[in-house]
């Protein structure tokens, strides 16, 4: 005789487009998921009213379009109006994709690696912003790719590549506390500048052959063509599919799995496993681990074109 699964409701708030809204009904062993996704085109005030209607009445929130924290190394900075969205949130834990970030995306570079879906070692990868994925920076430094970050070039607009994760480091440490500080319309993309595409700095995206990170900075920036390269991103939509394999992209990684079209954030996905742990804080990194193996909850990969 089965067991009666439990439910448990997921909501991410996001600051980025409305239009991205979705919504998906998942089972996780005998919990079954309502995920909802909330965008306020940038609207702060919005969002941070839907944070606290929504505070108790559900299981695990996810704040997306924005991050809490970013990292230096080993340092942890706090962005401070991020930080205001969640203030009088109390009752329910809000998860923004940073836990999962250092483990979900550090263990699938390790496995494409080892599974020999991508070869890392001597290839020239972009990271877009390497604050932002710094556990997938490691694990693709160790799996010998040669890195560029894009933080500079895309964060603030000038031409200088950071090329190791020493320097990457050493920038944040000086950069992340004023940085955190600043409005975070000025560093990322959010409402109806994410439907805008900007292409700049295309040189960087051409001659790296593995473009990786953030999908907003991505698309945002990239150039018209991408003939031949391998996207490894998150938060992918049907419609950001095709805009890819016209652009030529051969192969197409998603961090986190596709849910009935697209691929949600590393937010709502971290949401998902706090809820179904039933948690009121954050995971450890092996906690996320051992979730995701139990679950079997594997990143999506896409051949575009051949």
């Amino acid at each position: 005789m089965s067991s009666v699964a439990k439910s448990k409701h997921v909501i991410s708030i996001s600051l980025g487009s409305s239009k991205r809204d979705a919504k998906a009904h998942v089972r996780l062993g005998n919990t079954e998921l309502l995920i909802e996704r909330r965008g306020t085109d940038g609207d702060f005030a919005k969002a941070r009213q839907l944070m606290e209607a929504y505070d108790g009445k559900v299981d695990a929130i996810g704040l997306g379009g924005t991050d809490l924290y970013v990292y230096a190394g080993e340092e942890r900075y706090t962005f401070r109006e991020s930080a205001k969205l969640v203030a009088n949130v109390k009752r329910t834990p809000v998860l923004d994709g940073s836990g999962l970030k250092n483990s979900l995306e550090r263990r699938l570079v390790e496995k494409l690696a080892s599974e020999k879906v991508v070869n890392f070692e001597n290839s020239r990868v972009l990271l877009v912003c390497g604050v932002d994925r710094f556990g997938m920076a490691q694990a693709m430094q160790k799996a010998g790719a040669k890195l560029t970050f894009g933080d500079l070039l895309f964060g603030f607009g000038v031409d200088k590549p950071l090329r190791s994760l020493e320097a990457l480091a050493k920038c944040a440490r000086l950069l992340a506390p004023v940085v955190t500080r600043l409005p975070v319309s000025w560093l990322y993309p959010m409402g109806e500048a994410q439907q805008k595409r900007t292409p700049k700095f295309s040189k960087y995206f051409l001659e790296n052959n593995i473009i990786a990170g953030d999908f907003h900075f991505i698309r945002k920036f990239m150039p018209d063509t991408l003939p031949g390269k391998i996207i490894i991103t998150n938060t992918v939509t049907s419609d950001d599919r095709a805009m890819l394999k016209k652009a030529g992209v051969k192969l197409l990684i998603t961090t986190t799995p596709c849910l009935e079209g697209r691929s949600f954030g590393t937010n709502v996905m971290e949401a998902m496993l706090v809820a179904v742990k039933g948690a009121q804080a954050p995971l450890i990194a092996a906690e996320y681990i051992d979730l995701l193996e139990e679950y079997k909850i594997e990143s999506s990969i896409e051949y575009l074109n051949t």
